[in-house]
């Protein structure tokens, strides 16, 4: 069996920045633990499996070790392989059906727009050990269905975490969102995401946490779009719009490799 291939940066438009994911386009399903093989095989903090169906699209994601039930980055990759393999017109929305139920994509102008569902995190009190494992003081703590999201002093605390891993993933979510106001012009929030419990120690841009930045910032900062920019090693930037219950995900993909996968 060949399966057409992709791996897409995400979340920029420069390659070798931004987010890598791989794309599977598969005719037919195949097992859980074949799914999983191959997002093992592909090491990219996500690779998304994507399968025709009535009406849209078919789509998973999976870590190297797990399945999530929500991925940005590899949900924006998705669309952009339909509209540059020519498999969807431009002028089409990409409509997919997942496990967060009916996500939608769009073009806009150059970049991608994402319907996601809002996924604000509630404060909660201080988790124990949280402050150690991340190494720095915690200003507030929320919670949603997957993450906790820290706020912390600045933009320098941010990008100068290193975090203790191995305690982080002791943690009872799926990662770590660290935020804080942004310093730099252009830019209104500053993030990191660690995930260690879920085989990712550091997600490079994370389009998943910004449905929970998203509420989070537009409460402090009072507007219902915003820019955030991902502090991590290879940087991404992620526009956000707030429209009640969902937010729009904004980004650019390109891609860097195209080939085909032999089952």
């Amino acid at each position: 069996m060949d399966v057409p291939l992709w791996t897409v940066d995400a979340f920029t438009d420069r390659r070798f920045s931004g987010n890598p994911a791989s794309v599977c386009l598969l005719d037919r399903d195949l097992p859980e633990e074949t799914l999983q093989a191959i997002a093992a095989e592909m090491n990219h903090s996500e690779t998304a499996f994507l399968r025709a169906q009535h009406a849209g699209w078919a789509l998973r994601w999976f870590t190297p070790t797990i399945e999530v039930a929500l991925c940005g980055h590899a949900t924006l990759a998705s669309a952009h392989v339909l509209w540059e393999s020519g498999r969807l017109a431009r002028d089409a929305r990409a409509s997919f059906h997942t496990a967060s139920g009916l996500l939608t994509a769009a073009l806009e102008n150059e970049r991608i727009a994402l319907d996601f569902p809002a996924e604000p995190a509630e404060p909660v009190p201080e988790p124990e050990g949280l402050a150690e494992a991340l190494g720095t003081e915690i200003i507030r703590v929320g919670r949603n269905r997957m993450d906790y999201l820290v706020e912390v002093a600045d933009e320098a605390v941010v990008a100068s975490l290193t975090p203790d891993t191995k305690r982080l993933a002791s943690h009872p979510v799926r990662g770590t969102i660290v935020t804080a106001r942004a310093a730099s012009a252009g830019v209104d929030f500053v993030s990191r995401f660690f995930a260690p419990a879920a085989g990712v120690d550091e997600d490079p841009v994370t389009g998943s946490a910004h449905c929970a930045l998203a509420p989070w910032w537009s409460e402090r900062l009072g507007r219902t779009a915003m820019t955030g920019r991902q502090l991590s090693a290879r940087g991404g930037t992620v526009g956000v719009r707030l429209s009640g219950a969902r937010v729009h995900l904004l980004g650019t993909a390109v891609i860097v490799l195209e080939g085909t996968l032999r089952l």
